[in-house]
């Protein structure tokens, strides 16, 4: 029994907008399967066998209140020509700067076109072959709950775990790392960007959203009505879903 992350859900006033920007910056491709739902991919990419994640812009009425999102995406660079490159290529594209109270640091902040904030990283090797996507970044008060709960939740590998940081990749060491860092700021208002998680083949939905339950997880309603995917929060209450297999 194995779930694995599939999607960076991003909620949005204008799907098709946000959509668009992400497709331009991650070099992906936009596909609309319905109203409201605009997909961003890479060519080939398959939901059913994830290789990575992939991105989903949800519409919603409301706009975003936060004045930090607690879940973002960092952007990988192979070089400081190519980090310079991509940020001015970004802001072309509707970026602008973004003050999180990062200081003097070697990377660049941004905000999409909604104010979601996301993070051009200088060259690491760490993420040299992660695609464009280094690493999904969650806040937190406890980097080792989260361990402990997301390394049982997870197919994929702990790979580092401190007082102040939680790190997780692909046990085939692929796609973007799953990282909790932690923040003094806890959680007011729901999180405009969180992972959907999918069954390996043969695995039972209503299996794992029972087993997660039990390792600390709780049902979330945010009206979604009768939808084939189930909305849990973790122990720190960060939302994430379930999705259904065909």
């Amino acid at each position: 029994m194995t779930l694995r992350p599939v999607l960076v859900n991003i909620k949005a006033l204008d799907d098709s907008a946000v959509g668009r920007f992400w497709a331009e910056a991650l070099g992906w491709v936009v596909s609309s399967g319905e109203p409201g739902a605009t997909a961003v991919k890479p060519v080939g990419f398959d939901w059913l066998d994830p290789v990575g994640v992939c991105v989903d812009v949800i519409a919603v009425p409301e706009p975003r209140t936060a004045t930090k999102n607690r879940a973002h995406v960092d952007l990988a660079t192979t070089s400081a020509a190519h980090q310079a490159e991509l940020v001015a290529r970004l802001k072309a594209l509707g970026a602008t700067p973004a003050d999180v109270g990062q200081g003097d640091v070697p990377w660049t902040v941004l905000s999409d076109p909604e104010g979601n904030e996301f993070c051009v990283l200088e060259p690491r090797e760490t993420y040299r072959d992660t695609g464009p996507i280094a690493r999904v970044v969650v806040d937190c008060a406890d980097p080792r709950a989260m361990a402990r709960f997301w390394d049982e939740a997870l197919d994929w590998r702990l790979q580092e775990v401190t007082d102040d940081q939680a790190v997780l990749r692909s046990a085939k060491g692929v796609g973007p790392y799953l990282e909790f860092l932690r923040s003094p700021v806890g959680k007011t208002v729901p999180d405009r960007v969180h992972l959907d998680l999918v069954p390996d083949p043969g695995d039972d939905k209503e299996a794992e959203v029972a087993r997660l339950r039990a390792l600390g997880a709780a049902y979330l309603d945010v009206g979604q009505g009768d939808v084939p995917w189930t909305c849990l929060v973790d122990p720190e209450g960060h939302e994430f879903c379930v999705l259904a297999r065909p």
